[in-house]
């Protein structure tokens, strides 16, 4: 198997690549460690959607009291409202 050159100069400049190089590249899958494939996981599309995806406006206030709980902090939001709308008509407001 020939030595390939290395993919910078000595000061660090990568070089262009060739088809070569590009041949002898692994998947991602076989180079990364599992902790960093895991976090780069991409979900399908949903088969029924549960939610509908919109654009809402809302006071930074909120949405920072939300956000400063975590993560899910949407799916809070949503909670928050089905739970407003037990006890309110939003057409009153």
């Amino acid at each position: 198997m020939a030595v390939s050159k290395p993919l910078t100069n000595a000061a660090g400049e990568v070089r262009e690549l060739t088809a070569a190089d590009v041949k002898r590249f692994k998947p991602a899958k076989h180079a990364l460690p599992g902790s960093l494939m895991a976090k780069l996981k991409v979900r399908g599309p949903q088969k029924t959607p549960t939610k509908e995806r919109i654009t809402i406006r809302l006071s930074p206030e909120v949405v920072q009291e939300f956000r400063d709980t975590g993560e899910g902090w949407q799916t809070r939001v949503d909670s928050a409202l089905k739970d407003w709308l037990r006890s309110h008509d939003p057409a009153n407001v």
